[in-house]
């Protein structure tokens, strides 16, 4: 273990006490939620320097940084999507900061650039966050952020030219852009322009509205809006005849959803199709007045059904519900092309439009499917097949002749062959069956002092599954183990899965945790000297959660831009969006289980804490990084010994979109660095 060359810097603790529901909370470090004042940005500046320090003096470091480096230096694609004769995706050589996107006459035609972010800053840290092309093919709106926020600004590119329009959009997040069939403008949501800080206030109010060619936003037609529903987002799609914009209405992160549809050709008001939020609806795609929805109404795993907007709330089953889980359905050449999960991977079946099963399409092994793109017309399709020792392959599946082939294949500097990806279970603490993947080189057995990486999430019905990332590559490479959780609260096993994680019941994602930290050193894959933890936003609160209810259990943690003051997440931006899965502080029951185990609120101080790197970036808007702050003052305060309590703040950075190739270089690099140097020595 490597060691501290300064004290802490000083952090002024405050007598700040908040009473909810007649407890008593302290808060004194409520200062810190002034992210820009000169008190935090000094504060920020002495822990940057006491954690590059730190970091600089470890020899591996630039080993590390130079293996990344080389690793990732391989091209990387999107995956296709089709426009009259144009292809349209993206594409990075290697190490650009951004991805290109690019567009191709044919399906082999000479690439074309379209937008190439890294010519729009000198750092790559504007990135390209969201497209729409028209339907010809001749116009792309698209939306850019800086610094890795959330806000976009969108504007819209010919794309014969390459030149930009005049039109220009402001104050937008959380949409898309669905074009017209006279491809003469588009449909969007934005909010109003914030009246406060625009990195800390919360937002409300989403509003959908059309913008046509050429107009200023401020003649932007307003579509729908509810001024008695600030929580409510809208999501506005045009069917592929034109004829309907669906609005899907979400509810903060509620996987429940709403439909709403407006007859364009009529120029109708909006019809509130499916209300009451009683259950998750994904619009597929429409056959005349008669739409295609996945939902999990009366089914946990998901099924497909019809309504006829003429008759709401009357469905026909499609395809039944299934013993695994049904991700993603899409309508292609008049077939239903279904992603299911089985055990947390991915596997494909294609059905007739009337919910007749065709066939299996067989993948490469054990990873997960991205896909499909493809018009309900069209004869071909386009998805990506990763793993965790697979980078992610582009296959074009030819419907018409019931073809399947490589489209784009990247080409890496290791071999893929020379490892090995298991699947195990374990039990949780109550007794529940998870899913726990165990990924290392070839060569490397079960052996009790193997430095081991345990990753999770757990959380807002996301499904965890294998997926390529170089920082991985490079631990396992060192002879590391990688493991990889499935946790209660995602969507591995459907609604009920994910309902067993959440609110009241969010103890049991932790406890899922600890139960496979506990597995891998009972079965003698590691030891607690040897077992890393981390996870990323919902997945730092799971480190920062299991780090502070068993802190003798690891070698080393990351919590990673995580959400570690349960009581006040609420407060900033998107915050109150969580409380589908947190709950809120203003109920009492949940502002108690909240209490319970928000890792700032329950760290005890004279604990010795294991090595822990706390890491987040100053322009992150998603989740605020006065969590990170706030956690990290305070467990240096309460921490005893001579284990390392670092945070470590990246400039100009958000929550990890858009991030440029050199930043995620160098956050890997330090991660690594930081667990290695940590669990290295131990006995």
């Amino acid at each position: 273990m490597s060691k501290l060359s300064n004290p802490y810097p000083k952090a002024r603790r405050s007598d700040h006490v908040d009473v909810i529901h007649d407890v008593e909370v302290p808060d004194p470090y409520r200062w810190m939620e002034e992210i820009d004042s000169p008190e935090t940005h000094e504060w920020i500046k002495e822990q940057n320097k006491l954690t590059y320090g730190y970091l600089e003096q470890i020899p591996e470091r630039e080993e590390i940084r130079e293996r990344m480096t080389e690793l990732w230096n391989f091209e990387k694609y999107g995956i296709p999507f089709k426009r009259e004769g144009r292809y349209f995706y993206t594409k990075n050589d290697g190490l650009q900061n951004q991805s290109v996107l690019y567009y191709v006459d044919g399906l082999h035609g000479e690439l074309v650039t379209l937008l190439d972010p890294n010519l729009l800053s000198e750092d790559g840290t504007v990135a390209l966050t969201g497209l729409g092309v028209s339907r010809d093919g001749e116009f792309l709106a698209y939306g850019v952020s800086s610094a890795g926020s959330d806000w976009q600004e969108w504007r819209i590119r010919d794309v014969e030219s390459g030149k930009d329009m005049d039109d220009h959009l402001e104050w937008i997040k959380f949409t898309e852009a669905s074009w017209t069939l006279d491809d003469n403008g588009f449909y969007y949501s934005r909010f109003d322009e914030p009246k406060g800080d625009v990195l800390k206030e919360a937002n409300y109010y989403q509003k959908l509205y059309y913008h046509r060619l050429g107009d200023p936003q401020s003649e932007d037609k307003l579509v729908y809006k509810r001024d008695d529903e600030k929580e409510w987002r809208f999501y506005g799609h045009v069917t592929e005849d034109g004829r309907y914009l669906v609005i899907t209405v979400t509810k903060g992160t509620y996987p429940e959803t709403q439909i709403f549809v407006k007859d364009l050709e009529k120029d109708s008001e909006v019809i509130e199709l499916i209300t009451g939020f009683d259950a998750k609806y994904r619009f597929i795609a429409n056959d005349g007045p008669i739409l295609y929805l996945l939902t999990d109404k009366a089914a946990p795993m998901s099924r497909v059904v019809t309504m006829n907007i003429e008759e709401p709330g009357k469905f026909n089953e499609v395809i039944p519900e299934a013993d695994d889980a049904l991700q993603t359905v899409s309508m292609v050449s008049d077939k239903l092309l279904a992603i299911y999960l089985k055990d947390a991977h991915s596997v494909i079946k294609i059905f007739s439009k009337e919910g007749a099963h065709i066939r299996e399409i067989e993948l490469p092994g054990m990873g997960t499917v991205t896909g499909f793109t493809g018009k309900q017309k069209d004869s071909e399709a386009f998805y990506q097949f990763t793993s965790f020792t697979y980078p992610g392959s582009i296959y074009r599946i030819d419907l018409k002749n019931d073809l399947v082939e490589v489209y784009k294949e990247p080409e890496l500097e290791f071999i893929p062959e020379g490892y090995v990806t298991n699947q195990v279970f374990y039990k949780s603490k109550d007794g529940t069956r998870v899913p726990l993947y165990i990924v290392h080189k070839k060569g490397v057995e079960s052996k009790a002092y193997n430095q081991c990486y345990l990753y999770g999430y757990g959380g807002f019905n996301i499904s965890l599954t294998p997926f390529f990332n170089v920082r991985n590559l490079v631990w396992m490479e060192r002879g590391g183990l990688f493991c990889l959780a499935n946790l209660r609260g995602g969507a591995e096993y459907g609604k009920e899965w994910h309902d067993q994680g959440i609110k009241l019941s969010k103890q049991n994602v932790f406890d899922d945790f600890i139960a496979a930290a506990e597995y891998l050193i009972e079965e003698g894959y590691t030891c607690t000297p040897r077992l890393a933890i981390s996870g990323r936003s919902n997945g730092g609160l799971l480190t920062g959660a299991c780090l502070v209810q068993r802190p003798e259990l690891y070698g080393v943690t990351v919590p990673v831009v995580g959400v570690l003051d349960m009581l006040r997440f609420e407060k900033f931006t998107v915050g109150w969006a969580w409380s589908s899965d947190y709950g809120s502080v203003k109920n009492m029951n949940e502002f108690n289980a909240l209490l319970a185990y928000s890792p700032y609120h329950n760290l005890e101080e004279g604990t010795s804490y294991p090595p822990t790197m706390v890491t987040t970036a100053d322009h992150d808007d998603r989740v605020y990084p006065a969590h990170s702050f706030k956690f990290a003052a305070a467990l240096q305060h309460a921490h005893t010994g001579d284990a390392p309590a670092l945070i470590r703040i990246e400039s100009k950075a958000g929550h990890g979109m858009g991030k440029p190739t050199a930043k995620v270089i160098e956050e890997y690099t330090d991660e690594l660095t930081f667990i290695t140097a940590n669990l290295k020595d131990a006995n």
